[in-house]
């Protein structure tokens, strides 16, 4: 007699990752999110119903210009207040979870250099750094059929 197959094994958490496009959430230099960067989230937060969530990470990011400790506390002011605005959808607050990397993992790499000088005023500049600008976010839980 042959036996039977093994259990199918039940799904594990799902990870799903999210980068809200910068030019769409935080302008130059600002914390504030952006109407197009709510709605985003707003959509965020309609596909985790029916997730039971385990953790959501928001992630801030900045451009290279500034000073690193400056661009720290910036990024970490953007995940902040992407971590408030899902709370303030209803996404449990002791689930949320915000952290600051500042100018780290710049998604641009290198196609913005021999732009000129690296400040404020060089708009071109400042045009072809926006997708560093960014809040990345990761929810993982588990989706009940």
């Amino acid at each position: 007699e042959t036996p039977p197959p093994p259990p199918t094994p039940a799904p594990g958490p799902q990870i799903e990752k999210v980068s809200i496009p910068a030019d769409t959430t935080f302008a130059f230099d600002s914390a504030k999110l952006s109407e197009t960067g709510k709605a985003t989230l707003r959509r965020l937060v309609q596909q985790l119903q029916g997730v039971t969530l385990e953790a959501v990470v928001a992630t801030g990011h900045t451009d290279r210009i500034g000073t690193p400790a400056y661009n720290d506390r910036l990024s970490a002011r953007r995940a902040d207040a992407v971590k408030a605005f899902l709370v303030e959808q209803g996404l449990p607050a002791d689930h949320v979870y915000a952290e600051g990397k500042g100018e780290a993992d710049p998604v641009t790499g290198n196609s913005c250099d021999q732009m000129g000088k690296e400040n404020a005023a060089n708009k071109r500049l400042v045009s072809c750094l926006a997708p560093d600008r960014r809040v990345v976010i990761e929810a993982v839980g588990t989706r009940t059929p």
